[in-house]
């Protein structure tokens, strides 16, 4: 009877019994959390899923108080009601379920990340933290989150030296240089961490963090002597540092050497400790420094040559297509659009860029395709119908040309101009087909528009 309930129930809800994942509201539920239960609780409990399902919140909590009354001893059944609470905002009563299911489940990881989250959608930064130390012994990865909990309780000390040991045994990214940036302000107690962390360098000059952290107040106090010379000394105590160059290259530029910042910005690249954000930045300055200083385009090539190893690829093949573009070279531009969309199909933007160069340089075929690919992703895009249809005006496939701009047509609203483009290449569709009658009548509406925005 138990089994024939479940399967008439998931046959209602049409969610496959044996998938691997399961919507909701079947994540985190599955038989075996019930346990052996009667068949009028499991009635119940799966009225209550149900329910929820179609956000019936209040039916959900009182299906899940009848299993109660059945059993009191089944975390998921507080579970359930804790996140039916927390749908109706009602966090008190979300809380007190989520810790009492926790109290039977304490290792349960999903029961402790509601109830993480349903702290801090009320700002209860105490009750988060208390939360995450407990789901840290089951993935160390919470250490970040419970860094950026310190910060926002203005636990600023343990924040800094919970950033410290991340940084120590992960290496740093810029998400943590972020907080650690933000303490700082917050603080205004620059001094102080000065002293610390020159004291940290004394003690442990092989801890490169402490360095970057000293750079980064002197930078932000706009000290950029004293950040250089730590930098360098940074560089001195480590010769085979990578970070370093994140600091010197900048200084180098506002110096005017430009070959040691050229050096400075390549080692970033290369550099496998050094996160991909960090690099976008550098990557900016390199090209704001090459659009000034030409002669340096070949060392910006050779950079381009290894993005494919980088983390993001595909931004920074967008970065580069921009960059040509305002150059005005739009070839190389169109070379790097191109490259970027094989890794990031569905940017609309970066579609959009790659379609006006394509059909500039007359590559009908290939607007032909990347336009339909698109279409499948942006039905709705009436730009999109508008390109395909000149790639296929072009290759002279004037029905498939016409198809594509009346489908457009009824996506378009309140642009005028674009309806101008859609009637002027209509135009060439019914021109190609013979049909003088359809290609004037589209004629004369164009024009019409044409009068009416003058």
């Amino acid at each position: 009877m138990k089994k024939l309930i479940f399967i008439l129930l998931m046959a209602l809800l049409a969610i496959p019994v044996n998938s691997q994942e399961l919507p909701q509201p079947f994540q985190d539920i599955n038989q075996d959390d019930l346990g052996n239960v009667s068949d009028e609780f499991q009635e119940y409990f799966f009225e209550a899923l149900k329910q929820k399902g179609i956000e019936n919140y209040e039916k959900a909590i009182i299906a899940l108080e009848k299993c109660l009354k059945l059993d009191t001893e089944k975390s998921v059944v507080y579970f359930e009601l804790g996140k039916n609470y927390q749908e109706l905002e009602q966090f008190e009563q979300a809380i007190t379920n989520f810790k009492k299911a926790s109290e039977l489940e304490p290792q349960k990881e999903s029961i402790l990340v509601y109830l993480f989250q349903t702290y801090r959608m009320t700002e209860d930064f105490d009750g988060a933290i208390t939360t995450l130390k407990k789901l840290i012994p089951i993935d160390e990865a919470y250490k970040q989150d419970l860094a950026n909990l310190y910060l926002l309780n203005e636990n600023y000390e343990q924040a800094l030296s919970l950033l410290d040991e991340l940084d120590t045994k992960l290496g740093a990214n810029s998400y943590r240089n972020s907080l650690r940036r933000q303490i700082f302000a917050r603080t205004n107690n620059t001094v102080a961490q000065i002293e610390n962390l020159q004291q940290g360098i004394s003690d442990n000059p092989d801890v490169e963090q402490n360095y970057l952290n000293l750079i980064y107040i002197y930078s932000e106090n706009g000290e950029d002597e004293e950040a250089f010379k730590v930098a360098q000394e940074l560089l001195d105590t480590n010769p085979g540092s990578t970070l370093a160059h994140l600091a010197l290259y900048k200084f180098y530029l506002s110096k005017g050497d430009t070959e040691a910042a050229v050096a400075s910005m390549k080692i970033v690249f290369e550099s496998e400790e050094i996160d991909a954000e960090s690099k976008f930045k550098v990557l900016n300055d390199f090209l704001n420094f090459v659009q000034e200083n030409p002669t340096y385009e070949e060392d910006l090539i050779e950079v381009a040559g290894n993005l494919t190893e980088w983390e993001d690829a595909p931004k920074l093949y967008e970065q580069l297509g921009r960059y040509y573009l305002k150059r005005n070279n739009r070839e190389d531009a169109l070379k790097f659009f191109e490259l970027g969309l094989k890794e990031n199909p569905g940017n609309f933007e970066l579609t959009k860029n790659t379609l006006l160069l394509q059909l500039e340089f007359e590559k009908y075929e290939a607007a032909k395709g990347l336009s339909g690919e698109a279409l499948e992703g942006f039905p709705s895009q009436p730009m999109l119908y508008l390109f395909q249809a000149v790639a296929l005006n072009k290759l002279m496939d004037f029905e498939s040309a016409k198809e594509s701009l009346e489908d457009g047509l009824d996506y378009l609203i309140d642009d005028t101009l674009m309806e101008i483009d859609f009637y002027s290449q209509l135009i060439i569709s019914y021109s190609g087909m013979k049909n003088a009658d359809k290609a004037e009548e589209y004629r004369q509406k164009a024009e019409n528009l044409k009068k009416e925005t003058n």
